[in-house]
């Protein structure tokens, strides 16, 4: 793996790390190729159920890299948004769950990155920018797609036009995060909730994260008969038997 982007394996859970500590993760062409080549490794490796997002030094990621950016704009944007959005188009449709730990900035990309994973946990300190209307430019890494989904469209104007900075406690109320912990508890509770994802059916999982995805998408009924298709083709699998007998027997331990 490039040293821009570092990836850990350990047991079911693939860790990826954004690896530009000197200039808060900033990200640039180098590292958006580095993620995508991550992505397509750990979307191929059948051994790989849980996937975490995390940036080295004090940020998760503030936003792109505004030098090369101001170099070269038409250049540097048309080099490092296809990457980008090739690696956001691979962790949505990935069947793995995806899980952001976030801490210190999450703000432009960056915050397009959080708002993309399955699940997010943010340290207490934690700061969300949307970024992208501060320098005079719309935004990509699918944001406009995730952040009218989590909050809704009256809110989702409200961040992209105004701006505005708000904390972890804020992302949470908002659903733009599922737990906030404190910082020094990060790392361990990353950890902890990666491996009970790991430890869940991942059949079951990648049926539930395709549905949850698709259900704004498509009509009611056809909703229904994906529900159905996914349902049964979970029943017949021999861990779905094996899943209920444990499912009673621990029922069964519980009352002794």
């Amino acid at each position: 793996m490039r040293s821009c982007l570092s990836l850990e394996l350990n047991g079911h859970v693939a860790s990826l790390r954004f690896n530009r500590p000197d200039v808060l993760n900033a990200l640039n062409v180098e590292l958006a190729e580095a993620l995508v080549d991550a992505c397509e490794r750990v979307a191929a490796d059948a051994d790989v159920r849980v996937v975490i997002l995390s940036g080295s030094g004090k940020a998760f990621m503030a936003g792109g890299d505004l030098q090369a950016l101001r170099a070269a704009p038409a250049d540097t944007v048309n080099s490092l948004i296809p990457p980008v959005h090739r690696a956001a188009a691979l962790l949505a449709a990935m069947p793995k769950p995806v899980l952001a730990s976030v801490h210190g900035a999450a703000a432009g990309a960056g915050m397009s990155l959080v708002l993309g994973a399955d699940l997010a946990i943010a340290a207490s300190g934690t700061r969300f920018s949307f970024a992208y209307s501060d320098i005079g430019t719309s935004c990509d890494g699918g944001m406009s797609w995730s952040l009218p989904r989590l909050v809704g469209l009256r809110k989702a104007m409200e961040i992209a036009m105004l701006g505005e900075t708000f904390d972890a406690a804020e992302a949470q109320r908002l659903g733009l995060v599922n737990r906030v912990v404190d910082g020094a508890d990060l790392a361990a509770e990353t950890e902890a909730l990666a491996q009970a994802l790991a430890r869940r059916e991942p059949h079951a999982l990648a049926h539930l994260k395709r549905l949850l995805r698709a259900s704004s998408l498509q009509p009611l009924h056809a909703q229904l008969d994906a529900e159905h298709a996914a349902f049964l083709d979970c029943a017949v699998r021999p861990q779905f038997a094996a899943a209920i007998d444990d499912f009673y027997a621990r029922r069964a331990r519980a009352r002794r």
